[in-house]
């Protein structure tokens, strides 16, 4: 079975995995378990998986070792931040924000198992800039 490898492929099955997770798991864990649990799971859909990646910023010729940490990132192309709080902030979207732009690449997801539903901690966030930095 040929496996999809465009960016929305990998958004939508992230999607349903944590999906998945929260319906069977339900809130209450920490971050750190559905972290491993969710990029277990998305591995073994078939995707390469990355967690707790440290990230090198460079800003006017100074560098930052271990800047930021993503969470998880999936086929080094989409960027998936996990919260496991009651409720979202606008700062959690900018947090994504800022990796997807200091990374140049288009896509993250914003996910927080900490609420009741599912649907509700997840936010889907998109780099405007994406390809303009460099």
């Amino acid at each position: 079975m040929s496996r999809p490898d465009d960016l929305e492929s990998l958004a939508r099955i992230a999607v349903d995995c944590g999906f998945q997770l929260h319906r069977d798991l339900g809130p209450g864990l920490l971050e750190g378990a559905y972290e491993a649990l969710l990029g277990g799971l998305i591995s073994q859909a078939g995707y390469a998986v990355e967690r707790q990646v440290p990230m090198t910023m460079r800003y006017k010729g100074v560098v930052v070792d271990n800047a930021f940490r993503i969470d998880l990132l999936v086929e080094r192309k989409l960027v998936i931040e996990l919260k496991s709080i009651e409720k979202l902030a606008p700062v959690h979207g900018k947090q994504v924000l800022t990796y997807l732009r200091l990374m140049d690449l288009p896509l993250g997801l914003l996910m927080n198992f900490g609420q009741a539903t599912f649907k509700d901690g997840l936010k889907r966030v998109a780099n405007d800039y994406w390809g303009r930095i460099g």
